[in-house]
């Protein structure tokens, strides 16, 4: 373990890091893990601690509640980071923790960001979690499922922490402001109002919002002992709000999937608001757009044929101009497919396309619709039969498109939404008109 130096100063740490807690009762949220009685809170109570995987978003405490476990478990502690550390690093750690499992003590190594470690990487632990050498504890904003090897998370009790409310985190500010780790010999004054933004800024995260606090006051105006922090500094040093999202991580497909639901359901405003959520967080908009012509088709189909057009329109004026003038473009469409009336009859129509064409043999073309290009293919029958719609006063024929074993198949059913609903009577007209046709030439 590395000393301090003599000229270490502990206010040149940040102020998340001075105020770490010590304890299971000093971490603020997370009462579903660590309250009264709760699971993880008796694992560590009786120092029977399992690997496990903390997941959650940035800031919730993964990094706090493992530095806990450490204080409060009787094994050693390693910390290891997946952003600096190789498998090189990782084989003197598991080398090491193998002597002293050999001796009797057992060894915690936690991992910060385990995400960020490769296959190769993950496999290194696996052997040493096999055979108990190592009590693992990996800490991720992404979801397990997908960044960790199906091995080692089998090995693993995953352990969900969640977003801290703003009252959790108003709480861990008040705290703040009267903690003498924070800003010793120092009184802070900041009003109710201004921790409730800073909280509302920072989205649930307990390290973003203690940094905005300790900026807020060092900017504050000082007189004597006493710091104001006026509500003029918070706009300030929070002019900008940094939202949540990863264009590649779980909550890229939480939110885009938050925005299809809400056009789904018909509320137009649900449905801006996950689109600025996107919008302002830096998505492609062209990635919406894209996703917002899928819906015209999936969602709305021929129960307003126009939804499609002002989808593609909106994804053309993506491509143009561009954000942040192509934003109200998107909100258009956005608002549009909300309110449109719904239909999947398409999509569905589709799907049970595809399931017979993949599923059963491929059925030849009937030779009354195949073309005749050659005197070989007429002599063959090709086109033989054929009858040209445009020839008869209904602009209709009686002639079967479909393979035999598929003739009486149907697969568009429209449904009675939007103009569909004319749509189907049509069909229906046109179906009962082949059916009686047929009947003649029995």
């Amino acid at each position: 373990m590395s000393q301090r130096s003599l000229f270490y100063d502990p206010m040149n740490e940040p102020l998340a890091a001075r105020l770490r807690p010590q304890s299971l009762d000093e971490i603020i949220g997370q009462k579903h893990l660590i309250g009264p009685g709760k699971v993880l809170r008796r694992m560590v109570e009786s120092d029977r601690i399992p690997s496990m995987i903390f997941w959650g978003p940035p800031g919730v405490g993964k990094t706090t509640l493992a530095s806990v476990i450490a204080s409060h478990t009787r094994a050693s502690f390693i910390d290891f980071s997946a952003v600096t550390s190789g498998i090189k690093e990782i084989k003197e750690v598991m080398k090491k923790a193998e002597e002293e499992t050999s001796l009797g003590h057992r060894t915690i190594v936690f991992v910060d960001e385990i995400h960020r470690f490769n296959k190769a990487q993950q496999d290194a632990f696996l052997p040493f979690v096999e055979k108990g050498a190592i009590i693992l504890i990996g800490a991720t904003t992404e979801n397990p499922s997908f960044e960790v090897n199906g091995a080692l998370l089998s090995r693993c009790k995953v352990f969900v922490l969640k977003q801290l409310e703003a009252e959790e985190i108003i709480e861990l500010l008040k705290r703040a402001v009267k903690d003498e780790r924070a800003f010793p010999g120092k009184t802070v004054r900041i009003d109710e109002d201004s921790l409730s933004f800073i909280a509302n800024f920072c989205n649930g995260d307990a390290r973003m919002a203690l940094s905005t606090l300790e900026m807020a006051v060092l900017n504050g105006e000082e007189e004597g002992d006493k710091i104001t922090v006026s509500p003029t500094i918070i706009e300030e040093i929070t002019s900008k709000k940094s939202l949540l999202y990863d264009k590649k991580g779980e909550e890229h497909y939480n939110i885009i999937s938050a925005l299809h639901k809400s056009m789904r359901n018909s509320d137009p405003d649900a449905a801006v608001y996950w689109l600025a959520r996107m919008l302002e967080a830096g998505e492609d908009p062209l990635y919406v757009a894209r996703r917002v012509i899928r819906f015209a088709s999936e969602d709305i189909g021929i129960a307003d044929p126009r939804a499609l057009q002002l989808a593609v329109a909106a994804y053309d004026a993506c491509h143009y101009i561009g954000m942040p003038e192509c934003s109200d473009a998107l909100a258009e469409a956005v608002i549009y497919m909300s309110v449109a009336p719904k239909s999947n009859a398409v999509d569905v129509a589709y799907a049970n396309a595809k399931q017979d064409a993949i599923g059963m043999i491929d059925e030849p073309v009937p030779l009354v619709i195949r073309n005749a290009p050659t005197r070989l293919m007429k002599e063959l029958d090709y086109g033989k039969g054929y009858q040209y719609a445009h020839d008869s006063k209904e602009r209709l024929t009686d002639m079967v498109c479909l393979p035999d074993s598929l003739k009486d198949r149907e697969y568009y059913l429209p449904s009675d939404q939007g103009l569909e609903r004319q749509v189907g009577e049509r069909l229906n007209a046109i179906k009962e008109w082949k059916k009686n046709k047929r009947k003649q030439h029995e």
